[in-house]
């Protein structure tokens, strides 16, 4: 539960209040939750006055337990904060295909753990290869995998933006605050 507090409160200055910048996708946002997520979640209200605690609790079941990061958390803090974030800003199947091609990449060939399914749903194998991962690579491997995430996601926001030229203006927000 640590872990995912931490991971709150590191969002809280990114994502803030209420917006509902015309282009932005997600249309009307308050704490960084959109309006088809918080009414797919059963908010019915007004999003500007959308109560912190819904947010959280949106944020608790759509992003951190639809990845199932409390077994990541319990030996890699930082590697569940990144796929978190990744997901309440890219999409949780986003994050965990992130992390899915990263393990089956670091891997060793096989040797280690066998490649999975890149499906984006972090599940018993997924999590089995991040603790075959971690234990292979001791406390180095939580910084390259950290340097992986992290690169697919730049490079992520980079393609959106050459796809999508209206979201240019926010690539430098995104690399600035959401890439390390």
């Amino acid at each position: 539960m640590q872990a995912f507090d931490e991971a709150i409160a590191a969002l809280k200055p990114i994502e803030g209040g209420y917006t509902n910048d015309p282009a932005d996708s997600g249309g009307p946002t308050n704490y960084g939750i959109t309006e088809a997520t918080a009414r797919a979640f059963g908010y019915d209200g007004d999003m500007r006055a959308m109560p912190r605690d819904v947010a959280v609790w949106i944020y608790r079941k759509r992003y951190w337990d639809a990845l199932s990061l409390d077994p990541l958390a319990l030996l890699a803090p930082d590697v569940a904060k990144e796929l978190f974030d990744a997901a309440v800003n890219c999409g949780p199947d986003t994050a965990g295909k992130w992390l899915q091609r990263s393990l089956n990449v670091l891997n060793q060939g096989g040797t280690t753990y066998p490649d999975m399914t890149v499906d984006g749903r972090i599940g018993p194998m997924t999590v089995a290869a991040f603790r075959a991962y971690y234990v292979a690579r001791d406390g180095e491997g939580v910084k390259v995998l950290l340097r992986a995430l992290n690169s697919l996601r730049g490079a992520f926001y980079i393609g959106l933006a050459e796809s999508q030229p209206k979201d240019e203006r926010f690539v430098y927000g995104w690399l600035l605050n959401r890439v390390s």
